[in-house]
């Protein structure tokens, strides 16, 4: 599933984000500028991502979260979810060696009830075989919306309330944060969205509080390493104050 990438400098190295999230976005737009089915736009989009992840591994990031599917997409055609879930059971089934074979771990997060019990086993195949790797952590977010998982972590505290375990004056953000998805990795440093929209749309609502926005109007399928390595020089030149104020005072 990887392909091959140029390593970057040492000097870039010490600048790169732990964390990265994207969405990725424009398959549909893409494939209709090429005058195809929506379908052939998810499909190179595939290949976007595996280029992503080669980019990811061979610069030492950490963690790398795609926004692969929302909760929101399943008021799409019901062709266009068809062609998608099979693309998705066909992606786990074609990258899952080489990923294993590079040290990446792959979990996916999100509502998974709503998924076939076809895809529920896939998935937890692929979680269980790479669940040692210590290499990049790659989440996809499948099924997934940042308001849905705050809800869900607020449901879990409640029921810890409810049952005396936790009293609500103890409820802090930190809490919270413990029972959202990805808590256990380092906060998102960076979050790229491709397709030249400048929105979040849903997308680790929690979790991308402090994060850097990068928008870029490469539609997904386009999104290269050159492409990447322009997000990374971007984020590189930023000043993250994290609520503060820059060296000065200013």
């Amino acid at each position: 599933m990887l392909s091959n990438t140029h390593r970057t400098n040492n000097n870039q190295q010490e600048i790169v984000p732990r964390h990265i999230a994207i969405i990725m976005d424009g398959n549909g737009r893409w494939a209709k500028n090429q005058g195809k089915m929506r379908i052939a736009g998810h499909k190179a989009g595939i290949k976007a991502v595996r280029r992503s992840i080669s980019f990811a591994v061979i610069n030492n990031i950490e963690a790398l979260t795609l926004y692969a599917f929302s909760s929101e997409n399943w008021s799409r055609p019901a062709q266009e979810i068809t062609a998608l879930m099979r693309l998705f059971v066909r992606a786990l089934d074609s990258g899952i060696k080489s990923l294993h074979e590079h040290n990446v771990r792959v979990r996916i997060i999100g509502d998974m009830s709503r998924f076939s019990n076809l895809i529920q086993e896939r998935i937890r195949y692929v979680e269980k075989l790479t669940q040692q790797n210590s290499g990049l952590i790659l989440n996809i977010a499948a099924n997934y919306g940042g308001r849905w998982d705050i809800i869900q972590g607020v449901k879990k505290l409640a029921e810890q309330v409810k049952n005396g375990l936790l009293r609500p004056e103890k409820i802090t953000e930190e809490i919270l944060s413990m029972h959202l998805c990805i808590q256990e990795l380092v906060p998102v440093d960076l979050v790229i969205r491709t397709g030249g929209e400048h929105r979040i749309s849903n997308f680790l609502l929690w979790q991308i509080a402090y994060a850097e926005l990068y928008f870029t109007d490469v539609l997904w399928p386009d999104f290269n390493e050159h492409a990447f390595k322009g997000a990374l020089n971007a984020f590189s030149l930023r000043e993250r104050r994290f609520g503060g104020t820059a060296p000065g005072g200013v």
